[in-house]
């Protein structure tokens, strides 16, 4: 049996919370109490958000809570590349196509079409772009359209057939792709999505175990298809809940009161964030 490897992987986009530290924990105990290896992985490919200093504050802030890892940080915006390439072998395999909507524009299309297919959040992509020409498609690319790279869902499920995971505490989950749509994978400001580098990253690290919050449980099935679709490994998943306030409300980068940076600051100890921690998550 291989030895368990789980990640952290948060976005360097403000300061760590209570709910943050509650994922963190998560995982690097499911791998120290295996014997295994708990790997930090810093997911800023949104560079107008990401900030150094906020990527130096989540170093920090986990060292203070007593969390260590194993092996160099992962930092994705040193790695497009890899993305591109994956990228690559997905338009290879004609599963990706150029969208030329607007946000605008898609949802005018919504609109006019008085009913539109709804997935878990929401109104799904209408497939606008889909069917256009190869020639009309380069045309466009050549004047200079911008445009974003999708996911084709039915032709990818069409070439995969079944797909399932293993989720901790609910056995064997059917994946089910469609509920999304045809997800973004690339934009020309964000040449990679988190769909795209987290699937590639969990399978370049050997991450066996994913342990990550039950809002992006969704996220899961696509995951599994671009799994499929580049010939990936399958880790086991692990959806937790998400860490609520005493109003029921879960944690933000807003709550800038429940940072880890402010507790400590408020004269807070490591061993009391914890505690903290532990009795919000009962």
């Amino acid at each position: 049996m291989s030895a368990v490897v789980t990640r952290f992987a948060p976005s360097p986009t403000g300061l760590l919370h209570l709910g943050h530290a509650y994922s963190a924990l998560v995982a690097w105990r499911a791998a120290r109490e295996a014997g295994g290896r708990f790997l930090l992985r810093l997911e800023d490919i949104d560079q107008t958000r990401c900030r150094p200093e906020f990527a130096a504050a989540i170093l920090e802030d986990l060292a203070w809570l007593g969390l260590d890892w194993d092996g160099e940080v992962r930092v994705q915006s040193e790695h497009f590349a890899d993305y591109d390439a994956a990228l690559d072998r997905l338009d290879v395999a004609g599963v990706i196509y150029p969208c030329f909507c607007t946000r605008a524009a898609i949802a005018a299309e919504i609109a006019r079409a008085g009913a539109a297919p709804h997935g878990d959040d929401g109104p799904l992509y209408p497939g606008t772009c889909r069917h256009l020409s190869t020639e009309e498609r380069l045309g466009r690319i050549a004047s200079g359209a911008s445009f974003a790279l999708r996911l084709d869902v039915a032709h990818a499920l069409a070439r995969s057939g079944r797909l399932e995971w293993g989720e901790e505490g609910h056995g064997m989950i059917v994946a089910e792709p469609e509920r999304l749509g045809d997800v973004v994978l690339a934009r020309k400001d964000v040449p990679t999505s988190y769909h795209l580098a987290v699937t590639f990253d969990d399978a370049l690290q050997g991450v066996t175990l994913v342990t990550r919050g039950a809002d992006l449980f969704t996220a899961t099935h696509i995951h599994r298809l671009l799994q499929a679709l580049l010939g990936l490994p399958t880790p086991h998943y692990r959806h937790h809940a998400l860490l609520t306030d005493a109003s029921g409300r879960r944690y933000a980068k807003r709550d800038k009161a429940m940072t880890l940076r402010a507790l400590r600051e408020a004269g807070r100890t490591a061993a009391e964030v914890c505690a903290m921690v532990e009795e919000r998550a009962r």
